[in-house]
Parts: C-alpha cells; sequence; structure tokens
C-alpha cells in the first residue's frame, strides 16, 4: 500500500509544481496533470451520476469504472506502471454490446438530455472524451500504456449507450436531431 496522506497543507505545490507518485516532481498544467486531472473530473461526474436512480446493470457497471478510472489516474501518475489491461477494454465493450442490445437502432443523432439522469450522463460523456484527448496529447509527448486511451474512448461509448437507457426510462422519448427544421 502506497503512502498516505496525514497531512493535508503541505505547502509544497505553492511554486506553481506537484508530485508525482514517482516523487518527481512537474508544473501543474504539465500534459500528464492535465490529464490526470481530467480523470479526475471524470471519476467525480461519475459519482454524481451515481446519485441518480440508475437501472441495473448499468449502475454496478458505472461502479466498477469508477475503480478503473482510479487505477487508470494512479496510472498516469506513476510512469511506467501498468494498472489498466486488456481485459478492463473487453469487459467494456461486453457491457456496451450488452446494454446496446435492448435498445433500437439508431435513425439520428441524439440530443443530450432527456431526463436528468441522462444529461447527466450525456456531460460525463462530452468529460470522458475531454480526457481521451489529453491522455493523446500526453502520448504524444511521452511513452505511456496504449490501453489508457482505448480505455477511455470505450468508455464514452458505454456512457453513450446509458444515456440513451435514462432518456428512454419511465416511458420517455430519447430527444433527436432534427436536421430538417424551420
Amino acid at each position: 500500500m502506497g503512502k498516505r496522506l496525514s497531512k493535508i497543507i503541505t505547502r509544497t505545490g505553492d511554486n506553481g509544481t506537484t508530485g508525482l507518485s514517482d516523487g518527481s516532481r512537474v508544473a501543474k498544467n504539465d500534459a500528464r496533470i492535465e490529464a490526470m486531472g481530467d480523470v479526475d473530473e471524470l471519476n467525480s461526474l461519475l459519482g454524481v451520476l451515481l446519485t441518480h436512480d440508475i437501472p441495473e446493470p448499468s449502475c454496478a457497471y458505472l461502479s466498477r469504472v469508477q475503480h478503473e478510472l482510479f487505477d487508470l489516474g494512479g496510472e498516469l501518475s506513476l510512469p511506467g506502471h501498468t494498472l489498466i489491461k486488456a481485459d478492463a477494454i473487453q469487459r467494456l465493450e461486453n457491457d456496451t454490446e450488452l446494454l446496446n442490445a435492448s435498445l433500437p437502432p439508431l435513425k439520428e443523432f441524439i440530443l443530450p438530455g432527456g431526463t436528468p439522469a441522462a444529461a447527466a450522463c450525456h456531460v460525463t460523456r462530452t468529460v470522458c472524451r475531454r480526457a481521451e484527448r489529453r491522455v493523446v496529447g500526453l502520448a504524444r509527448q511521452s511513452p505511456i500504456n496504449e490501453n489508457l486511451q482505448i480505455y477511455l474512448n470505450r468508455l464514452s461509448d458505454l456512457l453513450f449507450v446509458i444515456a440513451r437507457i435514462l432518456a428512454r426510462g419511465d416511458g420517455h422519448e430519447e430527444a433527436q436531431w432534427q436536421h430538417e427544421r424551420e
């Protein structure tokens, strides 16, 4: 088990740097820290999403994802360490396919919204896409586990499908983009 924080105010970041898990210090706007921050924000939004009434098995899938995102952030914090493996990506793919099988095929683009839970899921999905872009940017500067960006890409797919399910809950309809409107 790694170090635990016993003191919250350390003042070590007052100069604009922060520590990685390997003990090195980098600027707070370093690409690695930006990616870690977006993954942390994504995990926080998943926590907000889970305060809504989310049906099973979606709730269980998202709870597991929260733990995996913590691992993903930990991997970003410790360069050279691998926590996210191909089996996590495969689980996301399986979960997405299973949930998507219950939905009608898409005929139009879906507008974010529908219900409060669906809207929260769409916001979470868009932050997931941003986290993915940050990880891609980091990968262009520093070698990282390629599974990280793939995981985030698959997670955004899962979030899209869950948002569709949530939008259709309790007899609601999904809001579809109307390309021919006045």
